[in-house]
């Protein structure tokens, strides 16, 4: 029977798949764009007025692209890594709250898919099944520049996932939740975790650029070792599901990093001029989007600014450098909590 939350729950997941789509779609773009504003060029401006319809030009170069299966590939595996990869990244915005929430006929509909009082564990279960999509991917191309990919990625992703998580623990010790909503609608006004976490931020969002796959922390995909990395061997919208993917990620790690750190979609004194809850949930969302937004542009920034690690040097960070930051991190934390008696 079709209630009216099921149909609402529904109309809600077509609206974010479609956003994240779209919004990773012209990710593309606006990449492209804000590497000619660096390096002091135009970025594409042929197809459309200021090239804005460039990512329709790319997507139908993708569809219309020879579909090429190596014949010494694993056939089924070679079609399951860029599904794999492509669905865990739309998964994981299933507990990100775009907003407190609608009031519809006297009914409250939660701007949530799923409101799951684990939603950091989903987050990171999600996210660790996304390294096979990559791993099956390179090694059933039978290639080895796409085998080697895989194994930088997987190790990258698994040694940095470390250092994630543990910088998570430090803010549910201070939140003392695991829920998401929770997390975002306990930072009302000004009182951003980020005020009280600034290293586990710093430590997150390090660890967000490599689980990304994004520059400096790009190596799976280093095109001067590697050719073109765990996708060599991909043509077609399958390797446009590989890149799409990474797009998708980075909006949904701009995503979470907003909710968890910078108050989601609350702002400070937004409350003083609307009174409507529906209006301030709406400008909420908009305000949310507006940080992810600004997350998204400074992925693209630090890719075209700073070089690329060395492979010792990008392992030696994540082992040496950023998982015992995290761990002390947690002791400052419970140290902090204990002298203003938040402990108990």
């Amino acid at each position: 029977m079709f209630t009216p939350a099921l149909i609402y729950i529904f109309i809600l997941i077509v609206v974010i798949f479609s956003v994240t789509l779209v919004i990773a779609m012209y990710s593309t773009y606006a990449e492209r764009k804000v590497a000619g504003f660096l390096q002091d060029r135009l970025g594409p401006n042929r197809a459309g007025p200021f090239g804005i319809l460039q990512p329709v030009a790319d997507g139908v170069k993708m569809f219309m692209k020879e579909e090429i299966i190596p014949d010494v590939s694993n056939k089924w595996l070679f079609i399951l890594g860029p599904s794999v990869a492509m669905a865990t990244c739309l998964m994981t915005s299933a507990v990100i709250p775009f907003g407190s929430g609608l009031t519809i006929g006297g009914t409250f509909y939660p701007m949530q898919v799923a409101d799951v009082n684990i939603g950091i564990l989903y987050v990171f279960g999600v996210v660790s099944i996304g390294v096979y999509g990559i791993m099956i991917g390179g090694w059933a191309s039978n290639n080895k520049y796409s085998l080697l990919g895989a194994l930088r990625a997987s190790s990258q992703m698994i040694s940095y996932e470390v250092a994630m998580g543990l910088s998570i623990i430090a803010l549910v010790m201070m939140t003392g939740t695991l829920s998401v909503r929770e997390i975002a609608a306990g930072q009302p006004g000004g009182h951003w975790n980020v005020l009280y976490q600034p290293l586990g931020f710093l430590i997150f969002i390090i660890c967000a650029f490599a689980e990304t796959n994004r520059a400096p922390f790009d190596l799976p995909e280093c095109e001067t070792e590697l050719v073109g990395g765990y996708h060599t061997e991909y043509s077609s919208m399958k390797l446009g599901f590989y890149l799409f993917a990474e797009y998708i990620n980075m909006f949904i790690s701009a995503a979470v990093i907003s909710t968890l750190y910078f108050g989601g979609y609350n702002m400070p004194f937004i409350g003083r001029f609307i009174t409507d809850p529906n209006t301030l949930s709406l400008v909420g969302t908009a305000f949310l989007f507006g940080k992810i937004f600004f997350f998204i542009f400074f992925f693209m920034w630090v890719r075209w600014t700073i070089p690329r690690f060395r492979y010792d040097q990008l392992m030696n960070l994540g082992w040496k450098g950023l998982i015992p930051l995290a761990i002390l991190n947690i002791f400052l934390t419970g140290l902090g909590m204990w002298f203003f008696g938040k402990v108990g």
